[in-house]
């Protein structure tokens, strides 16, 4: 006896479709789970181009280019044509404001403006110092002298620093031009005691009486230097070639008291008879009479001084020359 057992359904049976099987009741809901969780972002059919904006304008306005980034950043279709209207507004405007400068043309307004202030001197010309001193700076110090009366003047003055200052020796100038008879060789050399005694000022004597009769003596050598050589000038400018040194220090520290050359000098001054003469007096009087140029590189007067030798050596050395030919001559 054969009994038909059925068997339980464990699974819903495919349904044959005219499109091949398909299992519609387990899909169907998989499906909508699907279309409700993935969503593909919308692309619009006809995107609005964003109208690019010149170079210029966004190399030189800053406004214009935080606005396109923002613009960039947006996306979307119902975006796009308000993005595309606020930037043709901000291009509008940032047109009008814009400033657009050539690369090699640099803009007035840019520059920074001038700075006037005094020239630059050597340092031991401050603002405090005395103005007599200051002008001497500016307009005689290192300056070439080739004129007898003013170098025995300067060397003078540079035998008077033992006692006295610069800015001492040049406020008393007048006076001791008035003293000395303007600094005439031929005249001081006929001092008496008696004249020297009374070279005096507010009852004191202007120097010391062994400076006072250096100064005599001193007088009397450079008339015989000048017999000799033509001029004082000659003699001098003759240890250097008659031309300048230029040790362009940097420096105060750097610039010496005395040197080689200086020393030199001042033995050959010595065995002519002039008294008061070391080192370090000859050197003070070649820097002073322009036969060394001790001005600082960034004085203002070094590059002035070295200007004006190129324009007053030439005829100096002429002049040097024709004078020294007619000593040979005479001899």
């Amino acid at each position: 006896m054969s009994v038909a057992t059925a068997k339980p359904v464990s699974e819903t049976r495919s349904i044959l479709g005219p499109a091949g099987n398909r299992v519609r009741v387990s899909e169907e809901p998989k499906r909508k789970s699907d279309t409700n969780t993935i969503k593909k972002p919308q692309r619009p059919r006809n995107p609005v181009p964003v109208p690019k904006i010149p170079e210029p304008v966004v190399r030189n306005n800053g406004s214009v280019d935080s606005s396109c980034s923002l613009d960039s950043s947006s996306s979307g279709g119902s975006s796009a044509k308000k993005s595309a209207s606020s930037t043709k507004s901000v291009r509008r405007v940032g047109l009008k404001a814009a400033k657009v400068v050539p690369d090699n043309v640099v803009s007035a307004t840019l520059s920074p403006p001038k700075i006037s202030g005094p020239p630059k001197r050597c340092d031991w010309i401050t603002t405090h110092s005395d103005p007599n001193y200051t002008s001497f700076h500016d307009e005689e110090w290192g300056v070439p002298v080739y004129d007898d009366g003013k170098l025995f003047e300067l060397l003078v003055f540079s035998q008077a620093l033992a006692e006295l200052s610069w800015p001492a020796i040049l406020n008393k100038r007048d006076t001791f031009r008035k003293l000395f008879e303007n600094f005439d060789p031929s005249t001081i050399a006929q001092f008496t005691e008696k004249k020297l005694m009374s070279l005096k000022v507010n009852g004191s004597l202007l120097l010391s009486e062994p400076k006072l009769r250096a100064v005599v003596e001193n007088a009397k050598q450079m008339l015989k230097v000048q017999q000799e050589f033509g001029s004082f000038s000659n003699y001098c400018w003759s240890f250097v070639n008659h031309k300048p040194i230029r040790n362009g220090f940097r420096y105060a520290r750097q610039v010496p008291v005395k040197t080689p050359k200086a020393d030199h000098i001042s033995k050959d001054l010595m065995q002519r008879g002039f008294r008061c003469v070391g080192p370090t007096v000859v050197y003070s009087f070649m820097q002073v009479a322009g036969i060394v140029n001790d001005h600082l590189l960034t004085c203002f007067r070094y590059q002035e001084c070295n200007s004006n030798l190129k324009k007053d050596l030439k005829p100096k050395i002429e002049d040097t020359q024709v004078l020294t030919d007619a000593l040979e001559n005479t001899c």
